[in-house]
């Protein structure tokens, strides 16, 4: 599914689920190289992403890039780099470090060997606080220098005018900064987000399509993924089940052991069948169907489940430089939460997650662009206390963006960030508006 990437930055808060994957092709490969740097001041009523106790501060936003595209006769090497730094007003009222920095670093390749076989790599190294940036299942910022990896590699290949296969692998790496004191747990604890989070996810698919005529390819394919914990500490305390039968006294059930970080180890198999279809020349679609086997072997309590895997997506270009996407996905996903019920002395393991986006881009005039870009997420826990519940998240961001010239521009715009969760405390809304100028060449 073709995904919109948007660069780092305040005009891309809130926008998480529209960016979850990164391609080079939104960019402009007309040239070898291209520096821009961006100059932002702005207003965010809640930059902590509290639940009660919101602190608003001004602040500015400096942000320079650099871009190389090389074309050569079969092969396309792309690679950019974009540097934040964000100064906030408040902090430093406060007497805290009002400046964040991030750091992305973009790289991508395509190759065609010949005219039947072809590959892509892309790459995508980020290091930053917001989380729409570093993702992985935190949906509060996260102070420190977090980091998230994203690799992919695929190999397409025409053995026939009509039968075609493609193969994959893609692993994403994340490392949250915030680590525990490798302490076991008691019920007073709770989890660092490193111990949670910190993993590689990896999973490697064959697809086999046929050309059904030019305008539509049907395929059905398996995709197999593994969820790997790296962080090392205690997530949850050892924990007694006793069964209560009143008036008898509590009879012990069991004895679930203190879990660490690999206990969440994981994996998956998915079976699934779709279509390409182009409509028009100016519309087309993907729709890939399936069902997703989670087996949770490394717990102390294993369990297996059988789910739905979802993944469509529709592209209209209705003008010139207007172009318009919505989409919907499914599948089972990290949860940042571990919510222990003492009762059955299970943990929340992972959450079904569906997901639903879109986004506009409108060429009101030949210099003037209106952008408007929105997400919802509701996602269920799976074990724990907070089993069957749930946990919404309502993202918009809306965008003006004035060129005086081809070197000079102009933007405006605003973000609201709604997230609400059956887990305590973890309720947050959050609107930012920010001005901003870029010059580039």
């Amino acid at each position: 599914m073709k995904r919109f990437f948007i660069s780092v930055g305040l005009a891309a808060a809130g926008t998480a689920g529209l960016h979850a994957a990164y391609t080079p092709d939104g960019g402009d490969n007309s040239k070898l190289w291209v520096v821009s740097a961006t100059l932002r001041g702005f207003y965010d009523d809640n930059y902590t992403t509290a639940h009660t106790g919101a602190k608003s501060s001004l602040g500015a936003e400096v942000s320079p890039q650099f871009s190389v595209n090389l074309p050569f006769s079969q092969t396309e090497i792309g690679m950019r780099y974009t540097y934040g730094l964000y100064y906030y007003q408040e902090r430093e009222n406060l007497g805290q470090n009002p400046i964040d920095q991030t750091h992305q670093f973009d790289l991508w390749l395509d190759h065609a060997f010949n005219a039947r076989w072809s590959t892509k790599v892309q790459d995508s190294f980020v290091v930053g606080q917001e989380p729409e940036l570093v993702q992985g299942g935190a949906e509060q910022r996260v102070e420190g220098n977090n980091i998230a990896n994203t690799f992919g590699i695929s190999l397409d290949t025409d053995w026939t005018r009509l039968f075609s296969t493609s193969v994959g692998y893609h692993n994403s790496f994340y490392d949250y900064q915030s680590h525990g004191d490798g302490v076991p747990l008691d019920e007073e604890n709770n989890p660092s987000l490193a111990g949670m989070l910190n993993r590689v996810e990896q999973t490697a698919n064959i697809d086999f399509q046929w050309h059904v005529k030019p305008t539509t390819v049907a395929f059905f394919g398996y995709q197999y993924g593994q969820n790997l914990y790296l962080g090392n500490e205690y997530i949850a305390p050892q924990t007694s089940v006793f069964r209560l039968d009143p008036p008898n006294p509590p009879i012990l059930v069991r004895t679930v052991p203190a879990r660490t970080s690999s206990d969440r180890d994981s994996l998956s198999h998915y079976g699934y069948v779709g279509v390409n279809h182009t409509f028009q020349e100016n519309l087309s679609g993907t729709l890939k169907v399936g069902v997703q086997y989670s087996d949770n072997y490394a717990d102390p309590l294993p369990s297996t489940s059988l789910g739905p895997y979802l993944d469509t997506s529709l592209i209209y270009t209705f003008a010139p430089g207007s172009y318009a996407q919505v989409g919907a996905t499914y599948s089972r996903t990290a949860s940042a939460t571990i919510a222990l019920d003492p009762k059955n002395g299970t943990v929340v393991e992972d959450q079904g997650t569906a997901a639903l986006y879109g986004s506009v881009n409108y060429q009101v005039t030949s210099k003037l662009m209106a952008s408007a870009l929105a997400h919802f997420q509701y996602g269920t826990y799976n074990g724990g206390s907070v089993n069957g519940q749930s946990d919404e998240l309502y993202d918009l961001g809306l965008n003006l963006n004035y060129a005086f010239t081809r070197h000079f521009s102009a933007e405006a715009g605003y973000n609201f960030d709604y997230y609400t969760s059956a887990v305590p405390l973890q309720s947050y809304t959050r609107d930012r508006f920010y001005l901003g100028l870029t010059a580039s060449y």
